[in-house]
């Protein structure tokens, strides 16, 4: 394995890409021989900082000394850099010019979405890039599986098919499950998985959106509540408003690639579907659109949290008719 290594998941990833993104990440390091890497996590763009004139923010300065200098035990020294993408210029120009000057680092680099340039160009010369891909339920399935037995449980299929009704895609959280049951046994049934676990799934917001796109409001509504059930509105409003801007920009955009170059990501399934759709919704849809969800985001930070599910099941229902072509 090379002593570069880009760990890259999908841009709006979720608790359990992430989670194998950190796998992904502890293994790599373990195969290049490092036990106790230097963690650096990258603060968000627009974080606290930003306007200052230092090159490199301060959770971010740490990285400096550890490529520079090697273990002091003698081993292989390594860092471990979390949300990659987030670097700003600066400090992906000054971690660049370090490694371009080692022949030592060794370095992990976990990214949803693109690593500023020049330090992404320069891994994509150097080093290696394994991918972690959006979880559907066919992965989480199978995710389940290998879990299971590395736990030496054994699970029928119902139960299977229960715990994966019940958490969707987050692998974090079937882990979770996995353990809590672990302690009545190897033995797993349909039965204790229920008494165990009586909470609704936790639907992922794509699930929700594949749904309003089909303009099916029945669907979208069950599965808005469902979401509601174990996490903020707010979260699936920036998801939408993230979504509408997309689909405006695939709209104007003349080609795929252009498309990809001005909102800033890769290439993937999911911008791939945004593309092959972009001629569904009018134009003048997505400004309604926008305009609701400018609306509704004003009411969920000003008005009591007893109406946030109406803003949503309303907003919704609207979004269905735009989305959807109108469909009656």
């Amino acid at each position: 394995m090379k002593p570069l290594v880009v760990i890259a998941g999908p841009r709006e990833m979720g608790p359990g890409e992430r989670d194998i993104m950190m796998e992904q990440a502890a293994r790599a390091l373990s195969q290049l021989g490092v036990d106790d890497p230097i963690r650096i996590d990258v603060p968000a763009k627009g974080a606290a900082g930003d306007g200052e004139d230092a090159t490199m923010r301060v959770a971010v300065q740490e990285i400096v000394p550890a490529l520079q200098s090697g273990s002091l035990f003698g081993g292989a020294a390594g860092v471990l850099v979390v949300d990659a993408q987030a670097l700003l210029k600066a400090e992906a120009t000054v971690i660049a010019e370090l490694l371009e000057m080692s022949t030592e680092a060794v370095a992990v680099f976990l990214a949803a979405g693109s690593i500023p340039a020049p330090l992404g160009s320069l891994l994509r010369k150097r080093g290696e890039t394994i991918e972690v891909k959006r979880i559907n339920e066919r992965t989480a399935g199978e995710w389940l599986g290998r879990a299971t037995r590395d736990r030496g449980l054994r699970m029928d299929s119902e139960a299977t098919s229960i715990l994966l009704q019940r958490f969707g895609t987050d692998v974090a959280a079937l882990g979770q499950a996995l353990d809590q049951l672990a302690v009545e046994g190897p033995d797993i049934d349909a039965d204790l998985v229920r008494s165990r676990f009586k909470n609704r799934p936790d639907e992922p917001m794509w699930h929700y959106a594949d749904a309003v796109v089909g303009g099916n409001q029945g669907d979208a509504l069950r599965r808005l509540a469902d979401f509601l059930e174990h996490s903020h509105p707010l979260q699936l409003l920036a998801f939408l408003q993230n979504d509408v801007r997309r689909r405006a920009l695939a709209a104007a955009a003349p080609d795929y690639e252009t498309f990809l170059e001005w909102d800033g990501g890769r290439a993937g399934w999911g911008m791939e579907k945004v593309w092959k759709q972009r001629s569904r919704i009018r134009g003048s849809d997505l400004k309604l659109a926008l305009g609701a969800l400018a609306r509704a985001d004003l009411q969920l930070k000003t008005a009591p949290e007893t109406t946030h599910r109406v803003t949503m099941e309303r907003l919704t229902v609207a979004m269905c008719r735009w989305y959807g072509g109108r469909r009656r």
